[in-house]
Order: C-alpha cells, then structure tokens, then sequence
C-alpha cells in the first residue's frame, strides 16, 4: 500500500471527519487543551517563538490557538489537500518534501504522518528536522494505539498505516530530544533542559 494521495483528502473527506458532527474528529475543547498545553509548556522552556508551521494543517484548527497564546508570532499553513488550499489559502506542500526559506521556531504535524508509507515516512521525518530549529508538536497514531484498544475505529481513518511508535522515534532522534506530551525540542535549540524534563538518553 502507499501512502495516501493528495485527491484522498476531498470535500467528501473533510465533510466526514470535520465538518459532519456525527463522525467528526474534531473536539474543540480537546483543541483548546491541547494548544494550551504545548504553548504554555514551550512559553515556560523559553522556546522564542516568532514563526510557526502547520505542517498539514486541515482546516487550521491551530491557527487562532497559536494567535492566543503567541500574538507576535507568524502562522503559515501547508496542506497537501487541493480542495483545503482552495477553501482556506493554505500553501499546497507535502511533509515528504516541503522544503522552507528559513526553519521554524514551532512546527506542528498533527495525524499527517501515519497516512504514509515507510519509504516516504523516513522522508518525511528527515523534512521535519530541517523545517525546524526550535520546538516540533507530533501527533502520529501508532501500532500499538490500534493493539491496546484506545482508539475509537468509528471515527479513525482505516487507511491509516500502523507503524510502530519505536519507528516515529528513530525517525526523530537524530534530530530532536523528546519532552513527552508529543513535544520534540529541536538539537539546534539552544535550550537548557534538566535530565528529568528529557526523555532522551542523549
């Protein structure tokens, strides 16, 4: 199987997870928690954040989260979907192979990841630790959320690959510590962190 092409994410697709309420994915108070989780979190690191990336950014859920709570910085969304580019404005790009002027000080790749194969997934996580010189939020379903029963497969996309979490994990070390929480620092962030705030041995 390979991964999920541009034509899959139509109006049909957002329609069902988005905008329908009877299968939509969507949870605004899980959004607001979430956001203030990760902003509150890199606000108190000392993360600078003056430029933010919304790799795969739907319908821009994190747009006016990232306004709250960094009201200086910029928002740049990118979307592989035509239809959302359209609707929205967002730059067309994909993850794979989107390539910026200059990194990032937050980027944010929420459920993009698991809609590609390996090949492209290694590619895509090598993109990731170019993109961005300060804080990485991923949220990626893994083999083992299907396994442990956690996830509601009425509203899940089967279409989804089940990588293992370890994968997601070799995929971003080179590049980045993990703080937990889906948080990754950058290794080009010149941050001090105590040895209990990383979950990285390195």
């Amino acid at each position: 199987m390979k991964s999920a092409q541009a034509e899959v994410f139509d109006e049909a697709y957002y329609q069902r997870f988005y905008f329908d309420k009877k299968t939509s994915v969507v949870d605004p108070g899980h959004v607001e928690r979430l956001g203030a989780f990760v902003c509150s979190y890199l606000q108190y690191l000392r993360v600078p954040v003056q430029r933010v990336l919304d790799m795969g950014c739907g319908i821009g859920l994190w747009r006016d989260v990232v306004a709250r709570h960094f009201p200086h910085a910029t928002y740049h969304g990118v979307e592989l979907s035509p239809y959302l580019c359209e609707r929205f404005g967002w730059e067309q790009g994909s993850v794979v192979d989107y390539r910026a002027s200059a990194p990032y000080d937050l980027v944010i790749c929420q459920g993009v990841l698991p809609y590609l194969d390996a090949a492209d997934l290694k590619r895509a996580m090598h993109s990731l630790g170019l993109l961005c010189s300060g804080a990485l939020y991923l949220e990626a379903v893994s083999r083992e959320d299907w396994e442990q029963d956690i996830l509601d497969e009425n509203l899940t996309d089967p279409r989804m690959f089940r990588h293992r979490a370890a994968l997601y994990r070799r995929g971003l070390e080179p590049n980045y510590t993990a703080l937990g929480g889906g948080l990754w620092l950058s290794r080009q962030a010149e941050v001090p962190l105590f040895a209990l705030e990383s979950l990285s041995n390195a």
